[in-house]
């Protein structure tokens, strides 16, 4: 494979919004399929209008540049994303570790938002790519967590991760994809099992772990 996995899932999440409406659902609270475009449009192309994703005080300017992006339509947006500017994002190691888990997960945010998915069959080096950003992300992905909290890859389960540091940890453990969907925060997962404490089982399922 010539491209990155970031690259791969820019391009996968171009081809398969050209196939739906502009007010597809996804799995973003509110945002459809228009608004999710603009978002990742506005976060490479507009640097001084993006600071709103993360500044909530700033939410308006972000708001008011999405609101222009996605005003072009879903196929001059799709146009937009697959040709990306010569920013900070394009350098490899900026695109493997702030686009790579953005990618990913927003493909996915669109695909199981659709009628009938299913888990994606991905190859072994792209389950050890994302394995290998989403473990090194623990202590920032699982800030939020209530409790001691573990992760483990289900194919491999020598293979762990701490989240939350602490004794009696929830062990979560699944296939690397669904793992990377529930760390942040989406609840369209499967094949998770969760082992501990069932009080701290309990707490770790209901809190809120969006990205």
């Amino acid at each position: 494979m010539t491209d990155s996995l970031a690259r791969r899932e820019r391009l996968a999440l171009c081809d398969l919004a050209l196939t739906l409406d502009s007010s597809a659902p996804t799995l973003c609270g509110d945002w459809d399929l228009s608004s999710l475009l603009a978002h990742l449009i506005v976060r490479e192309r507009r640097l001084l209008s993006a600071g709103g994703i993360i500044i909530p005080k700033l939410a308006r300017f972000t708001e008011r540049a999405m609101a222009d992006e996605a005003a072009a339509g879903v196929p001059a947006m799709v146009q937009r994303l697959r040709s990306p500017l010569r920013t900070p994002y394009a350098l490899p190691i900026v695109e493997r570790f702030a686009q790579t888990m953005e990618y990913f997960v927003h493909h996915e945010d669109i695909r199981r938002a659709q009628p009938g998915w299913e888990p994606r069959s991905l190859p072994g080096e792209d389950v050890d790519e994302l394995w290998s950003l989403l473990s090194r992300s623990g202590g920032f992905l699982g800030r939020g967590l209530p409790v001691p909290t573990v992760i483990a890859r289900s194919d491999r389960p020598d293979a762990r991760a701490t989240f939350k540091k602490g004794p009696d940890p929830v062990v979560v453990t699944g296939p690397v994809g669904e793992l990377v969907m529930w760390v942040y925060g989406r609840s369209a997962v499967v094949d998770l099992r969760f082992d501990g404490p069932p009080e701290a089982v309990a707490r770790v399922q209901a809190a809120s772990r969006s990205v």
